[in-house]
Parts: C-alpha cells; structure tokens; sequence
C-alpha cells in the first residue's frame, strides 16, 4: 500500500516537532542541505518509529529542488510540505539571504505546488521579521507576490545598493514569503490543497543561539526580557500550532500568516521597545 508523503524540507528543531505532531502513519521524506545533516535527523525520526528517507537538497537551486520533488513523488502522492529552511542574519550575506530566504522559498512554492495532492497542505517557517519591516508600496507587494520566481531576485529594490544590511535582507524575505503565501494559496486551492506561513518569534534552537551570541545578542534577549510572555518560545509550541494549520480542524485556513512571537511585535509598536515618539 503507497503511503501518503510528508516532505520536511529543513529538518531541524522546529522541522522535526513538526513532523512528529502531523507525520504518523506517513512517509517522511527529510531534506537539508546536506545528506550528513538529513541522516542525522533521519535517525532521530526512525527511532521515534517513522518510515522516514533522508535526502539532500539547496533550496536556492532550481534543479536540486526538481530532483526533491520527483524524488518524494517517486515514494507516494506528497500531501503535506514543512518548510523550515533558511539563514539568519547572522549567519550569511545579503545575497545569501535573499536567495535562500526569498527566492528558495518561492521556488519551493511553485515545484511542490504543482504536484501537491488534494486534500493536501503546507506551511512555511517565516520569522517574526516581516511583521517589524515598514510598509512597503503596492506595487512592491504586488511585486513579491506575483513576480515569476526567476524574476524575483532581479526586482530594482532589491539589489546590493537597495538593501541596508542583513537584517533589511531577511525581513524583506519574511514579508516576501507571506505575501507568496497568499498568492500561492489560490494556485494550491485549485488542486484542491491549503497553504500558510507561520511566523515565529524567538524560538530556541540552533539558529537562535547564533543570534544570540551574535552582534545582535543584546538586542535579541532585550526582545525576550520586553515582551508580553517574558521568554522565548520552543519548537514544540510552533509545531502544535503547524499541527493546526495542516490538520482537518484547519481546513478554512488558507493564505494566512500567524504571527506567534510572545508579544514581541506588541511591544515594538506600543510597548518597551517602541521607538521614542
């Protein structure tokens, strides 16, 4: 009998938590950027008792993620993708950070949307970030949104002498990933399937420690000590919170993005860390 498929792509933490709270009774297919760190989550899994297959991909290539998609349609008709791969700040380029952050999220977006099965769902890992960048224009919006995946990184705005640094980098992906979200929600929902970003605040996991010892550390445990909750948040938490976007009870949830950072962005507009008028 040819099991459902669960693709993880970014199978860390907050990929794993997620997969084991919507992945029973499915093949899990899990993929990072290399085939060391996609065994290693792979043993994780298949010794809590899923049927899991490890494979390597970089989401900034348009070939790497082809052979993912054919690769997982191979094993079972894919009807759910986790995508929890990215870079920070503080770990990569301006370049770097749009290509994987931005691009590599649209483009995963279009490939497994086109092979996604009814009944089927989604949900992108974004940050917290993209709530905490200014407005942008319509057209910008409109721009993020609907320009073909291969045009994206060519957009006027974004390139070297438009982007400030690192941080304007990465929530400029944010906010491009929620707005590709909604636009991508009505091409899923034509075959049938559901699709939506969930953006977290702080949440302890590698990655997290590498900001925080970072040269935005102070900024970030000011974050955590200001916000409504008083601390960072667990993988776990956002994986129940995933569990509820790709399972039956979030059924009339499509094209949204939930912001669940501990009051963070609360408090940037109208608490401690607001901007002094």
């Amino acid at each position: 009998m040819t099991k459902e498929v669960l693709v993880v792509v970014g199978a860390g933490f907050i990929g794993q938590a997620i997969a084991r709270r919507v992945g029973a009774g499915k093949h899990l297919v899990v993929a990072n950027l290399t085939q060391a760190h996609s065994e290693e989550a792979a043993n994780v899994l298949a010794n809590a008792g899923f049927e899991v297959t490890p494979l390597a991909v970089d989401i900034s290539s348009r070939a790497s993620v082809q052979a993912l998609v054919e690769a997982a349609t191979r094993i079972g008709p894919v009807t759910g993708l986790v995508h929890a791969a990215g870079v920070s700040p503080s770990q990569a380029p301006v370049a770097t950070i749009l290509q994987v952050d931005l691009y590599g999220t649209a483009l995963l977006l279009e490939l497994f949307g086109a092979v996604i099965a009814p009944g089927g769902s989604g949900v992108v890992i974004s940050s917290q970030s993209g709530h905490r960048l200014g407005a942008l224009s319509a057209e910008q919006d409109r721009a993020l949104a609907l320009s073909p995946t291969e045009e994206l990184l060519a957009l006027p705005w974004l390139q070297p002498d438009q982007v400030r640094d690192t941080l304007h980098a990465y929530q400029l992906s944010k906010r491009g990933n929620a707005l590709r979200v909604m636009t991508e929600a009505v091409r899923w929902g034509q075959r049938g399937a559901r699709i939506n970003t969930l953006s977290p605040g702080i949440i302890i996991t590698p990655l997290a420690r590498d900001e925080l010892s970072g040269p935005r550390g102070a900024g970030y445990r000011r974050m955590i000590e200001a916000c409504a909750v008083g601390r960072a948040g667990t993988p776990d938490e956002v994986a129940n919170v995933a569990a509820l976007l790709m399972g039956p009870d979030g059924s009339f949830i499509t094209g949204s993005d939930f912001l669940m950072d501990g009051g963070v962005t609360a408090a940037y507009r109208f608490g401690a860390l607001a901007p002094a008028a």
